[in-house]
């Protein structure tokens, strides 16, 4: 069986307000229901694991209630770290389990299922996928002087998610990394990094421009213009 794990832990501070930025309105309904929506478009047997501080999970079933919202999913508790809310969620997967499992932001609501099928099917095959953005802007590294000088931006992708992997290898991948390292939050920049630190070749597919990040007000008011559009 396939997974997903929808890490959404987020506080929203950046976003100025007190309302956690997966649960702040998009077209109406909360922001982390369009992203669950668009798994449950991709295959009605993928099953959803959504990883929630627990704090915040008598909210969202108020939320689920309130909006009649009914996309069968599992939710379990979030970690101290995106790293051990990730763990979290690989651990409602039965350790037996063969198949591949997506890790993916809960504010990320325009991940198009061409790229969730892209990721998915490419990771039956590599083992490890995640969906990349060429880099558009001029980039320009700082050294720790504070001096400066431009790099060459087509060395450089933009890594979005879900980032894909098989569920036997990335169960390992966390066990290992859990025991051996002094502190994987900080040492893992994202999912993919702590498989890569096995020494195991992560893939790279295209990923599709809309799927943003939200973090800021800018990014919840183009949000709105892209599920107008």
């Amino acid at each position: 069986m396939d997974y997903v794990i929808v890490v959404a832990g987020g506080k929203g501070l950046r976003m100025g307000g007190d309302v956690p930025k997966q649960f702040l309105p998009l077209a109406g309904r909360p922001v982390l229901m369009h992203t669950l929506e668009r798994f449950r478009a991709y295959s009605e047997q993928l099953g959803i694991i959504l990883v929630l501080p627990h704090e915040q999970q008598a909210y969202w079933y108020e939320l689920c209630e309130q909006h009649q919202f009914r996309v069968n999913h599992t939710v379990v508790d979030g970690g101290e770290t995106r790293y051990h809310s990730s763990m979290n969620g690989l651990a409602a997967i039965p350790d037996d389990e063969e198949g591949v499992v997506g890790i993916h932001d809960g504010v990320r609501p325009f991940v198009s299922v061409e790229v969730i099928d892209r990721c998915f099917e490419t990771a039956r095959d590599e083992y490890a996928c995640i969906p990349v953005m060429p880099v558009t802007d001029t980039l320009r590294y700082i050294d720790q002087h504070g001096g400066g000088k431009n790099v060459n931006r087509a060395d450089y992708r933009i890594v979005q998610t879900p980032q894909v992997f098989d569920i036997q290898l990335l169960k390992h991948a966390f066990a290992l990394t859990s025991q051996t390292t002094a502190d994987p939050a900080t040492a893992f920049t994202d999912d993919a990094s702590v498989v890569e630190s096995m020494g195991c070749q992560v893939h790279m597919v295209q990923g599709n421009r809309e799927n943003i990040k939200l973090t800021t007000p800018f990014d919840l008011q183009l949000a709105e213009w892209l599920v107008r559009g």
